[in-house]
């Protein structure tokens, strides 16, 4: 209390210059309107801007929650696509539903939570597992294209055998055309994946969009890989053709999950097939 008397006393005839300047800065404000519209606009120039900061702050803090809502509507429309594409495809005119024979595929949303790219056989571990309906061998996708398959699974985790893997192999096809090839990985740089079995008559060149085949029951027909960077040619063959890949896969985030309903069916009838 002593030293804020003695401060006071101290600067008391500042502090009384400061008393009177807010004095007539008040008085002047309150008799010319001019003065006042002026005073309120810029008033209103600093709040605003104030405002509009905390708001940017905001929006940034809440980017993750944004997202996260964005990713599970991107599955619910993915879903409902799925239903109509499908009905369309038999011709049948229906109103949306769920139920198996109807609807092919499935999205389930997740978060990558650990993700290994530089080794040579890769593998993400996701936040769902057997409590969210996750199994092994589903398809795991994002926005940009294929990330890779579900390989094991807990109650609240899944762990995924990246496409960046020596053991992963996936039907994909040129978008142009109706020619397939597999998918695999040589090791080398994680930004460039490799197809063989190309047949010769397939017209490749550089820059063809290369997507998902549709001949696995695993992922869907059309899901973006990448595109042809470069051609590797042995005895007028295809040996091997390099693909820059759509995704970077040292920087994956959200990611969907991909169930075929009608896997089952499927798997058995050609199992049956190959059996007779």
């Amino acid at each position: 209390m002593q030293h804020l008397i003695y401060f006071i006393r101290k600067y008391r005839y500042f502090l009384l210059f400061i008393l009177l300047e807010i004095l007539a800065f008040y008085f002047t404000i309150q008799h010319h309107s001019y003065h006042q519209s002026k005073f309120v606009n810029s008033a209103n120039f600093i709040s605003g801007g104030l405002y509009n900061k905390v708001n940017s702050i905001n929006e940034y803090f809440h980017l993750k929650t944004e997202n996260q809502l964005l990713n599970e509507e991107n599955a619910r429309l993915k879903n409902q696509l799925e239903i109509i594409q499908t009905a369309k495809n038999d011709s049948i005119y229906i109103v949306i539903d769920t139920t198996y024979n109807i609807q092919k595929y499935e999205y389930t949303v997740a978060k990558v939570i650990n993700n290994n790219f530089v080794k040579r056989n890769n593998y993400l571990t996701i936040n769902k597992g057997t409590n969210k309906g996750i199994s092994p061998e589903l398809g795991v996708v994002n926005s940009k294209g294929i990330i890779g398959v579900v390989k094991n699974v807990s109650a609240k985790f899944a762990t995924v055998l990246s496409i960046l893997n020596s053991n992963s192999k996936i039907n994909v096809r040129l978008k142009n055309s109706n020619h397939f090839g597999s998918l695999i990985w040589n090791g080398n740089d994680y930004n460039y994946v490799q197809i063989i079995d190309f047949p010769r008559q397939a017209k490749l060149k550089k820059g063809d969009t290369i997507i998902t085949g549709g001949k696995s029951a695993i992922f869907p027909e059309g899901i973006s890989v990448g595109t042809i960077h470069n051609i590797v040619l042995k005895n007028h063959q295809y040996h091997q053709i390099n693909v820059k890949l759509f995704n970077d896969m040292s920087a994956i985030g959200q990611v969907q999950i991909v169930k075929n309903l009608q896997k089952e069916e499927q798997i058995n009838l050609e199992e049956k097939s190959n059996n007779e």
